[in-house]
């Protein structure tokens, strides 16, 4: 355990990189591989840029657990709002709002769709960033807290229908050149969570359920308006027999495409 801890200390003070720089894929349960892409749109709110709007859609497909074909089939749609906020040099919190339509799957082959099909969950989220930064290097380590609710075409079909999640994020930038156009960015992230079941309505207890390790390349051109990242994520699921999928991860986002928006100023 104080090994553990030592190495969380570690990694927590070598991350960094622009806040929330790449769109990371979300967990698509059992696979052994995963793709997603993201487009995204940052503008940022008044000349002082203490305000953020964040705004992406973003498609995710899988393997099935017995190959290894990435794009083998739809995994998920994700569109997704969030406002950022500023209020101090090192503190950042922002809140959000998401859908997302989830493909299900039976668990034994050949991995056909369930009765339901699919899964549709509305997610609110908060977080609370705090960043250290320099030149070369960008550390931040993120709190978000959670609340899901899910629903399924057929009601019995739904194992849970709410959960309250929370998450721990580690996350380092390094910037490649003295304009920043080029960084490396990594990232370690773990989840704990309970939920409440929708046939008793009684909630489980709150433990660990998964880790995603994530590693990107980001280039934002200085003639372009757009960063583009391209990276992997390890996703570590569970505690007693953990499985491990692994996501190849490409998102575009437009900075700024309605211009800087300033407040007018009165004569």
């Amino acid at each position: 355990m104080k090994k553990l801890l030592l190495l969380l200390c570690f990694t927590a003070f070598c991350l960094s990189s622009a806040t929330y720089a790449q769109i990371s894929p979300p967990g698509l349960g059992e696979a052994n591989t995963a793709s997603w892409f993201a487009f995204g749109l940052r503008q940022d709110l008044g000349v002082s840029k203490k305000w953020q709007s964040m705004s992406y859609i973003g498609l995710g497909r899988k393997s099935n657990p017995d190959n290894y074909a990435l794009f083998f089939k739809p995994a998920i749609l994700v569109i997704n709002q969030e406002f950022y906020h500023r209020f101090h040099p090192h503190w950042q919190y922002s809140i959000a709002l998401s859908y997302r339509k989830q493909e299900e799957y039976n668990d034994f082959a050949p991995y056909r769709r369930t009765v339901a099909g699919f899964e549709r969950e509305w997610r609110l989220y908060g977080r609370m960033a705090y960043t250290i930064k320099n030149e070369r290097l960008k550390f931040t380590t993120t709190f978000r807290q959670e609340l899901r609710t899910f629903a399924q075409p057929f009601e019995e079909a739904s194992s849970e229908d709410l959960q309250l999640r929370s998450r721990l994020k580690l996350q380092l930038a390094i910037n490649l050149d003295k304009h920043k156009i080029h960084k490396l960015i990594g990232g370690y992230e773990s989840l704990f969570s309970t939920s409440r079941s929708a046939l008793s309505e009684r909630w489980s207890s709150f433990k660990y359920r998964e880790s995603r390790f994530t590693f990107y390349y980001s280039i934002s051109p200085q003639e372009l308006p757009f960063t583009i990242d391209l990276g992997y994520m390890n996703n570590l699921v569970g505690s007693q027999s953990p499985f491990s999928a692994h996501y190849l991860a490409l998102d575009v986002i437009y900075n700024n495409p309605f211009g800087l928006l300033r407040h007018k100023q009165g004569n």
